[in-house]
């Protein structure tokens, strides 16, 4: 019997390394990967260069909201890692995105409802096909509130900081302290699950994945013996 096509939406809080298992599924069952936390950060990037940012770190809304149509984001596989990269305007922009100039920001730019509505509008065209891991804050409760599959991540504040701490180093960021990034992971928590427009919560048909003490190798396990249950189930017409 044919596997049905399904769509996979991962959701939860900021660092727990949502997008790197969503891509490395993604890669494994043949589906395409879309990076949404990827799409905010590009909005915020842009927000950034433009001039579209107060003083006081503010982000100028309605500006920003008048300026949505010159915002063209896009995605395309980098040929020598095989990794899904951002672009902006055609521009790659994945090394700028990840930056902590664009964390302490991206939360207030996602919250802005226009931008939501704009960027769930872009995600749910990309889904129509199925076949699809996508993931972010919102995707099974707001983009795609009937997905076959839906994940809710979770970990520790502390772990996620030191993780994303150690990206940072890795990258080359010798500045930014833990304490800094801690704050951060905080802050972005706390506008993400109180904010009016689609904040993050977790789908009441969500399977909770806390990968605070997992390897890599075992969440990816766990999400394939997940997919390969659920699969069966919907080829078999029981879902």
């Amino acid at each position: 019997m044919e596997q049905k096509r399904i769509i996979i939406a991962i959701d939860g809080f900021s660092s727990t390394g949502k997008s790197t298992m969503a891509k490395a599924l993604a890669r494994r069952i043949g589906y395409a990967y879309i990076d949404t936390g990827a799409m905010y950060r590009a909005v915020t990037l842009f927000a950034l260069e433009n001039n579209l940012v107060n003083t006081d770190g503010s982000i100028r809304e309605e500006e920003l909201v008048a300026r949505l149509g010159d915002i063209a984001i896009t995605f395309g596989v980098n040929p020598a890692t095989g990794q899904s990269e951002t672009y902006l305007n055609g521009r790659r922009v994945e090394q700028e995105i990840r930056s902590m100039r664009v964390s302490d920001k991206v939360s207030q730019v996602a919250k802005i409802a226009a931008v939501r509505h704009a960027l769930v509008a872009q995600q749910q065209a990309m889904g129509r096909e199925k076949g699809i891991v996508m993931d972010g804050r919102d995707i099974g409760t707001v983009v795609f509130p009937n997905a076959e599959m839906k994940v809710y991540v979770t970990a520790s504040a502390e772990t996620r900081a030191q993780r994303r701490y150690d990206e940072l180093r890795a990258k080359g960021d010798t500045s930014t302290t833990y304490d800094e990034v801690l704050h951060n992971v905080m802050e972005r928590d706390r506008i993400d699950t109180t904010r009016a427009e689609s904040p993050l919560r977790k789908a009441d048909d969500a399977h909770t994945l806390d990968n605070s003490h997992m390897t890599i190798a075992e969440q990816d396990q766990w999400l394939m013996n997940l997919y390969t249950q659920i699969v069966a189930e919907t080829s078999n017409g029981n879902n």
